[in-house]
């Protein structure tokens, strides 16, 4: 496959509806907000998708979450050095196989760094990826629900009383829209390999990222992909600046307290030579 020959950016919105997309680990599994009462789900959290919607369309994936997994390899050391072989040893080969094994290493970089078992020594080679993301942030401050919620059975104890586990809380947006942005870079694709056909197959995962994904905090529907923006330059610096392209996109709330996807204005300033393909899931 040829190696991606143009600048490519992109702008993902969705909605999120009484639904948790992104808990916060530090906060009780709250979903994420900013400062500013924004929603906003991190690019970890985003790429991770993307990886199972890769992994799904039946793409190798080297970072596999552990409910997910294709192979027999418990963890990332174990799948690099079973599957790369002697070519852990070589800096020049570890990169140029590890690339053309898995899409998500060529697509988002990889660090392999792990010690040897017996001499303490071991590899470390970062490799740097064509494709970025920024996290996703909502257009307006989101308004939080948090629930009180009990067990009718308690997971521990003998079962005469009631255990601390029955009792717990779940937290929800109650709407918010939220966008996301991104670029694919042919500098740096030229290094992994990263291809046209590569970047189609991230530019259907983006479009699905929400399918199969759904969880007790994330219940089907509740989480939608409203439209996705691409824009693919005539060259491989691109006509424009990323941060340029991605402020051509504006969206506005058409009134006060926006309770639907409805009530926002989506609108794209036209710049000259370059006309974005706008597609809906």
């Amino acid at each position: 496959m040829a190696v991606l020959d143009r600048k490519i950016d992109f702008a993902l919105v969705f909605s999120v509806k009484n639904a948790n997309p992104n808990g916060d680990p530090l906060s009780g599994n709250m979903p994420r907000i900013t400062i500013d009462g924004s929603g906003e789900l991190s690019d970890v959290c985003l790429k991770r998708k993307i990886r199972d919607r890769l992994q799904e369309a039946g793409d190798p994936i080297f970072v596999q979450s552990d409910d997910n997994r294709s192979d027999e390899y418990k963890s990332l050391k174990d799948r690099a050095e079973k599957t790369l072989g002697d070519a852990m040893k070589d800096e020049k080969k570890l990169r140029e196989t590890a690339c053309k094994t898995w899409i998500d290493v060529r697509s988002f970089g990889q660090l392999f760094a792990y010690k040897g078992e017996k001499s303490g020594s071991g590899v470390s080679v970062g490799i740097r990826g064509p494709v970025s993301i920024q996290s996703a942030f909502s257009v307006d401050p989101i308004n939080i629900t948090s629930i009180q919620i009990t067990k009718s059975v308690s997971g521990e104890g003998d079962g005469t009383k009631k255990a601390s586990d029955t009792m717990g809380m779940k937290h929800r947006v109650d709407f918010g829209l939220y966008a996301t942005y991104g670029s694919m870079n042919p500098q740096l694709a030229e290094r992994t390999g990263f291809s046209y056909e590569d970047a189609l197959k991230i530019k259907q995962a983006l479009l699905h990222i929400f399918d199969n994904d759904a969880s007790s905090a994330r219940p089907e529907g509740s989480m939608e992909v409203i439209s996705l923006y691409w824009w693919e330059h005539n060259s491989k610096s691109g006509q424009y600046s990323s941060a340029k392209v991605h402020r051509s996109l504006f969206i506005k709330p058409k009134v006060e307290k926006p309770q639907s996807t409805d009530d926002y204005d989506i609108v794209v300033t036209q710049l000259e030579g370059l006309k974005p393909e706008v597609l809906a899931y």
